[in-house]
């Protein structure tokens, strides 16, 4: 995804209004404490190394909070950066400061760690043609903000949701009566969007080929049944493989022939980043 498209600024926006509305509510009555004009200055720290994401979140925070805050980054989005490194300092009212923190945090450390375990999956296929990339399983109101990070760590995006490409799945199938008749009703519905099969056999494989997919998705193929592809003509339609693969298994694909690789663990299984941010009066 564009790291700098108008659909993620206008996203950042929205969902960071949101957070903030979520967690500050009526009131930060804890900020209170603090005499309203105090100023207060902080760094933000990484405890552990880390693929840094989420810049424009955090700068989306404390704008809307108050535009007179000022941060200052030491990092790049998208920078390796190790154990106890400076990402940011940050200066300005002091309950602003406060009440800030936390939802800029958590923008920071799930985004973050979603582009870390991009950055691994990436590290993993350097050397191979076959494009990783992640899936709709994703953090339920994050979609596009994790789509970013994926990208930000060096996979790429599948479809973004259900709008933007046909994923025709075994229901889909049972419903239209038949590989060959859904992937017919998906070019006269849409014939622009790109139509992708997923199958269970290579018998299906063969059928969603003839049909005129113009990709094809092996759930849960074995190796053996992977390479069996090469005795199969598939003309320009592109295969991609999914089904429980992670970063242990991902290597046991990577000399196939295959053009893709999805895997929900990009964006389901992530972990947050450790952060901390260290304030002074």
């Amino acid at each position: 995804m564009n790291r700098t498209s108008k659909v993620i600024t206008e996203d950042i926006a929205l969902s960071v209004a949101r957070v903030l509305e979520e967690d500050i509510g009526c009131g930060d009555i804890s900020a209170q404490l603090i005499a309203a004009d105090t100023l207060a200055t902080g760094t933000v720290i990484s405890r552990e190394k880390a693929v840094i994401c989420g810049r424009p979140w955090v700068d989306e925070v404390f704008n809307q909070l108050d535009p007179s805050i000022n941060i200052d980054w030491h990092i790049s989005e998208g920078d390796l950066v190790s154990e106890n490194q400076t990402l940011f300092s940050i200066s300005g009212n002091a309950r602003v400061l406060l009440s800030g923190e936390r939802c800029a945090l958590n923008f920071l450390q799930t985004l973050s760690g979603t582009a870390t375990t991009a950055r691994q999956y990436a590290d993993l296929a350097t050397d191979s043609k076959i494009r990783i990339l992640d899936t709709r399983k994703t953090i339920p109101g994050l979609r596009l903000a994790q789509k970013y990070a994926v990208a930000i760590g060096g996979c790429s995006n599948h479809r973004i949701g259900l709008y933007d490409a046909f994923l025709i799945k075994e229901n889909h199938i049972i419903a239209c009566g038949g590989i060959t008749q859904a992937v017919k009703k998906a070019k006269e519905i849409a014939p622009q969007k790109e139509i992708e099969v997923e199958v269970e056999s290579l018998t299906e494989l063969q059928q969603a080929v003839d049909a005129g997919a113009h990709r094809v998705m092996l759930d849960n193929f074995t190796r053996d049944q992977i390479l069996a592809i090469e005795n199969i003509e598939i003309g320009n339609t592109k295969i991609e493989v999914s089904g429980n693969i992670n970063e242990h298994s991902l290597s046991q694909y990577l000399d196939t022939t295959v053009d893709f690789i999805s895997s929900g663990s990009l964006t389901k299984h992530v972990q947050a980043i450790d952060l901390s941010m260290r304030l002074s009066l």
